[in-house]
């Protein structure tokens, strides 16, 4: 009986969801009212009032680290695209088959989680679907398609998952990025023929030539990107590795002539410089560490520091409003600041919420209480059972940061008592809190609206089936292979 008051703010949180009753982030609130409740009442060990609000206000800092990583993110690419009518250069207009299938594979697997990875919670596929709409594709296939945009999701929205579940799992969130990185790469094994079956019914097909450019692009790709996220870290990873790429693929595609050559690097130079400077601040050990030390906070131990000039959200936001007094858009400053709050306001406090709920039930000794439980109660398959949960819970919640906060510390417990390999169960975890997102109802109404095919959702949802089995293997095969100790 105790283990399912203790497990009350997951179920809690994860019901409202499913019903569609709640919004995340009343169903957040209502789950951390919950929390405080049975943390203060029914916890393993002592737990007075004065813990719980340190536990709330350390949640809460974890919570406003990946703050400016969303808004920055979000006012940047708001200033720098939108505005101007910039683009990131792509193949042209040219309806051969080549040129149309060449846009597709970029569109969905370059370009889209390069946008995703400076915003995040789905506006990435606003930018894919504008590039998708040149194809004159069935709208079914237009909105998988666009979908498809998030599979590198890991290094969505700066990387701020990976920010938020080392903070919970008190690991460091770059080897959780590189270690979950190979999950990643199975992934996009299984993703990349299921892409090429949808192609070809979408009458995008392609020659086994084509194919196998595809696969050395994608692979090459996804090696550069883990070695960026390894040498940088998870924020900024995605933008230094697949800038460059995606320039290089339209170099090589296009074969642009001085005048295209130079028109692009006008339209890219925003990207260009503050791609060079994050890399430099990486990079530049006296410089690295002068922003690192320069304003220094770390007002509680264990959780991340914030270094405001270190901090990439930072520079995100300086290069936005650089950016709208060089090209003359400081007019605009104003209401794409208002707009930037407007569309991830309710992902800020969402993760907030959801930061105090972890701390809280990590801090009260509920989560290792937890995953003690489920550990005697399902054995081995403990750590798949919470695998499976938490991708579903991270759909229905559209954030991994949701699905770590209530499992996080739980798995890492079960590891321990299981004396499990505890990073690979953190890399899992992570996963699978963010493998189903491309399918989240969130992004799935993202895209039915962007397309006015409202009423659409479950044929696209039929089109995704194959791509949602895929995450579903390669969690169960990850999760057999930690629980046999083979990883």
């Amino acid at each position: 009986m105790l283990y399912i008051v203790w497990a009350l703010p997951a179920l809690i949180v994860i019901g409202l969801l499913a019903s569609g009753r709640a919004s995340t982030l009343v169903a957040a609130g209502i789950g951390l009212l919950v929390a405080i409740v049975v943390a203060l009442g029914a916890a393993p060990a002592g737990f007075q009032l004065r813990d719980g609000a340190s536990a709330l206000l350390r949640g809460a800092w974890i919570g406003w680290i990946v703050v400016p990583y969303i808004l920055g993110g979000l006012l940047f690419w708001q200033m720098a695209i939108r505005p101007g009518d910039a683009a990131i250069p792509v193949e042209s207009r040219r309806q051969n088959r080549q040129s149309r299938r060449r846009l597709l594979f970029a569109a969905c697997f370059l370009i889209g989680p390069f946008s995703e990875s400076a915003t995040g919670f789905g506006v990435g596929i606003v930018g894919t679907m504008l590039l998708l709409r040149r194809l004159d594709l069935q709208p079914v296939y237009l909105m998988a398609f666009s979908l498809l945009s998030q599979t590198m999701i890991l290094w969505g929205g700066m990387g701020n998952g990976a920010i938020v579940a080392g903070a919970f799992s008190r690991s460091d969130p770059t080897m959780l990025a590189v270690n979950a990185s190979f999950f990643q790469v199975a992934l996009n094994a299984l993703w990349l023929p299921l892409y090429w079956r949808m192609a070809e019914k979408a009458g995008v097909g392609a020659s086994a030539h084509e194919c196998l450019s595809e696969v050395v692009w994608l692979g090459g790709s996804l090696l550069l990107l883990i070695g960026a996220t390894r040498a940088l870290g998870p924020e900024v990873a995605m933008l230094c590795a697949y800038g460059p790429v995606i320039v290089l693929r339209y170099l090589v595609d296009e074969r642009p002539d001085a005048g295209q050559r130079l028109d692009a690097l006008q339209r890219m130079a925003p990207f260009a410089l503050l791609i060079a400077w994050l890399m430099a601040t990486r990079l530049v050990l006296p410089l690295s560490e002068l922003l690192l030390q320069t304003g220094r906070l770390e007002p509680f131990v264990g959780a991340p520091a914030w270094s405001p000039l270190f901090h990439a959200g930072t520079w995100l936001a300086f290069g936005a409003v650089i950016y709208a007094f060089f090209y003359g858009h400081v007019s605009n400053l104003g209401s794409q600041v208002l707009t930037a709050w407007k569309t991830g306001r309710l992902a800020i406090l969402a993760i907030i919420i959801f930061s105090m709920m972890a701390e809280l039930l990590s801090s009260s000794g509920i989560a290792a209480a937890l995953g003690e439980g489920i550990n005697s109660a399902a054995g081995r398959g403990a750590v798949t059972c919470l695998a499976l949960v938490s991708a579903v819970f991270g759909a229905l919640a559209n954030s991994g940061n949701a699905a770590n906060g209530l499992f996080m510390s739980s798995q890492v417990s079960l590891a321990k008592e299981a004396d499990l390999n505890v990073a690979a169960v953190i890399a899992l975890q992570h996963t699978a809190a963010l493998a189903l997102n491309l399918i989240s109802p969130v992004r799935m109404s993202i895209v039915c609206n962007m397309a006015g095919c409202r009423g659409r959702e479950r044929a696209v949802y039929r089109a995704m089936l194959p791509f949602a089995a895929a995450v579903i293997a390669v969690l169960l095969m990850g999760s057999l292979m930690i629980t046999y100790r083979v990883l």
